[in-house]
Protein backbone atom coordinates (compact mmCIF):
# COMPACT_ATOMS: atom_id res chain seq x y z
CA UNK A 1 0.00 0.00 0.00
CA UNK A 2 1.13 3.53 -0.77
CA UNK A 3 0.15 6.34 1.59
CA UNK A 4 0.50 10.12 1.38
CA UNK A 5 -0.80 12.88 3.60
CA UNK A 6 -0.39 16.60 4.10
CA UNK A 7 -1.91 19.08 6.50
CA UNK A 8 -2.46 22.84 6.61
CA UNK A 9 -3.90 25.32 9.07
CA UNK A 10 -6.73 27.29 7.47
CA UNK A 11 -7.98 30.48 9.07
CA UNK A 12 -11.68 29.52 8.86
CA UNK A 13 -13.98 27.63 11.21
CA UNK A 14 -14.28 23.85 10.82
CA UNK A 15 -17.88 23.91 9.53
CA UNK A 16 -16.99 26.34 6.74
CA UNK A 17 -14.05 24.18 5.67
CA UNK A 18 -16.06 20.96 5.96
CA UNK A 19 -19.04 22.30 3.98
CA UNK A 20 -16.71 23.47 1.20
CA UNK A 21 -14.94 20.09 1.00
CA UNK A 22 -18.14 18.05 1.30
CA UNK A 23 -19.64 19.61 -1.82
CA UNK A 24 -17.49 17.95 -4.48
CA UNK A 25 -18.51 20.58 -7.03
CA UNK A 26 -15.97 22.85 -5.26
CA UNK A 27 -13.07 20.50 -6.12
CA UNK A 28 -12.42 22.26 -9.42
CA UNK A 29 -11.86 25.52 -7.49
CA UNK A 30 -8.78 24.21 -5.70
CA UNK A 31 -7.58 20.95 -7.28
CA UNK A 32 -5.30 21.49 -10.24
CA UNK A 33 -6.08 19.33 -13.25
CA UNK A 34 -9.86 19.14 -12.79
CA UNK A 35 -11.90 20.47 -15.66
CA UNK A 36 -15.37 19.79 -14.27
CA UNK A 37 -17.22 18.03 -11.45
CA UNK A 38 -20.83 16.80 -11.53
CA UNK A 39 -22.96 15.25 -8.79
CA UNK A 40 -24.18 11.97 -10.37
CA UNK A 41 -26.28 10.58 -7.52
CA UNK A 42 -27.15 11.08 -3.89
CA UNK A 43 -27.38 14.24 -1.83
CA UNK A 44 -24.51 16.72 -2.20
CA UNK A 45 -21.91 16.23 0.50
CA UNK A 46 -23.66 13.26 2.13
CA UNK A 47 -22.61 9.63 2.53
CA UNK A 48 -23.38 7.80 -0.71
CA UNK A 49 -23.10 10.87 -2.94
CA UNK A 50 -21.29 10.03 -6.19
CA UNK A 51 -19.35 12.68 -8.06
CA UNK A 52 -17.94 12.39 -11.57
CA UNK A 53 -14.86 14.45 -12.32
CA UNK A 54 -13.22 15.22 -15.63
CA UNK A 55 -9.45 15.65 -15.54
CA UNK A 56 -7.17 17.19 -18.08
CA UNK A 57 -3.45 16.79 -18.44
CA UNK A 58 -0.77 17.84 -20.87
CA UNK A 59 -1.21 14.61 -22.81
CA UNK A 60 -4.94 13.87 -22.59
CA UNK A 61 -8.13 15.83 -22.12
CA UNK A 62 -11.33 14.59 -20.54
CA UNK A 63 -10.00 11.73 -18.39
CA UNK A 64 -13.00 10.66 -16.26
CA UNK A 65 -12.90 9.88 -12.56
CA UNK A 66 -15.71 8.97 -10.17
CA UNK A 67 -15.75 8.83 -6.37
CA UNK A 68 -18.26 8.12 -3.60
CA UNK A 69 -18.42 9.71 -0.16
CA UNK A 70 -18.12 6.78 2.27
CA UNK A 71 -18.10 8.51 5.68
CA UNK A 72 -18.99 11.94 6.97
CA UNK A 73 -18.92 13.65 10.36
CA UNK A 74 -19.82 17.32 9.98
CA UNK A 75 -16.90 19.56 10.86
CA UNK A 76 -14.60 16.59 11.57
CA UNK A 77 -14.05 14.11 8.72
CA UNK A 78 -15.03 13.28 5.18
CA UNK A 79 -13.90 10.01 3.57
CA UNK A 80 -14.24 8.80 0.00
CA UNK A 81 -13.38 5.94 -2.33
CA UNK A 82 -12.50 6.33 -6.00
CA UNK A 83 -14.79 4.06 -8.00
CA UNK A 84 -13.26 4.79 -11.39
CA UNK A 85 -10.29 6.93 -12.34
CA UNK A 86 -6.64 7.09 -13.28
CA UNK A 87 -5.63 5.66 -9.87
CA UNK A 88 -8.12 4.00 -7.53
CA UNK A 89 -7.61 5.45 -4.09
CA UNK A 90 -9.32 5.76 -0.74
CA UNK A 91 -8.86 8.86 1.29
CA UNK A 92 -10.25 11.56 3.44
CA UNK A 93 -10.09 14.99 4.95
CA UNK A 94 -9.66 15.14 8.73
CA UNK A 95 -10.39 18.42 10.49
CA UNK A 96 -9.58 19.68 13.97
CA UNK A 97 -10.19 23.09 15.50
CA UNK A 98 -7.20 25.12 16.62
CA UNK A 99 -8.44 28.38 18.12
CA UNK A 100 -10.36 30.19 15.40
CA UNK A 101 -8.68 28.12 12.68
CA UNK A 102 -8.99 24.59 11.35
CA UNK A 103 -6.20 22.09 10.77
CA UNK A 104 -7.00 19.94 7.74
CA UNK A 105 -5.17 16.72 6.95
CA UNK A 106 -5.68 15.23 3.48
CA UNK A 107 -4.70 11.55 3.35
CA UNK A 108 -4.72 9.11 0.42
CA UNK A 109 -4.09 5.37 0.23
CA UNK A 110 -3.50 3.32 -2.91
CA UNK A 111 -3.34 -0.45 -3.00
CA UNK A 112 -2.35 -1.54 -6.50
CA UNK A 113 -4.25 -4.55 -7.80
CA UNK A 114 -4.76 -5.88 -11.30
CA UNK A 115 -3.90 -3.39 -14.03
CA UNK A 116 -3.34 -0.68 -11.41
CA UNK A 117 -0.04 -2.34 -10.53
CA UNK A 118 1.25 -0.52 -13.61
CA UNK A 119 0.95 2.69 -11.58
CA UNK A 120 2.88 1.31 -8.59
CA UNK A 121 6.14 2.95 -9.60
CA UNK A 122 4.69 6.49 -9.90
CA UNK A 123 1.90 6.19 -7.34
CA UNK A 124 3.77 7.69 -4.37
CA UNK A 125 4.76 10.73 -6.41
CA UNK A 126 1.21 11.16 -7.75
CA UNK A 127 -0.38 10.84 -4.30
CA UNK A 128 2.13 13.26 -2.78
CA UNK A 129 1.38 15.84 -5.49
CA UNK A 130 -2.35 15.44 -4.90
CA UNK A 131 -2.28 15.95 -1.12
CA UNK A 132 0.03 18.97 -1.49
CA UNK A 133 -2.87 20.72 -3.22
CA UNK A 134 -4.22 21.48 0.25
CA UNK A 135 -2.09 24.61 -0.02
CA UNK A 136 -4.41 25.76 -2.81
CA UNK A 137 -7.46 24.96 -0.66
CA UNK A 138 -6.02 27.19 2.06
CA UNK A 139 -5.54 30.05 -0.43
CA UNK A 140 -9.08 29.71 -1.79
CA UNK A 141 -10.76 29.59 1.62
CA UNK A 142 -8.69 32.43 3.05
CA UNK A 143 -9.32 34.72 0.07
CA UNK A 144 -11.09 37.94 1.15
CA UNK A 145 -14.16 37.16 -1.00
CA UNK A 146 -14.82 34.03 1.12
CA UNK A 147 -15.30 36.17 4.23
CA UNK A 148 -17.65 38.73 2.75
CA UNK A 149 -21.21 38.19 3.89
Amino acid sequence: MVHASHDVLIHCDALTVFDFLADGINNSLWRDGLRSVVLRSGAAGKVGAVYQQSYHSNQVSGIPGTYRITASRSGAELEFAVLYGPIGTRGGYYLSTEGESTRVRYALDFTPRGFRRLYWRDSHKLLAQEVQQLERLKAVLEAPSQHAA
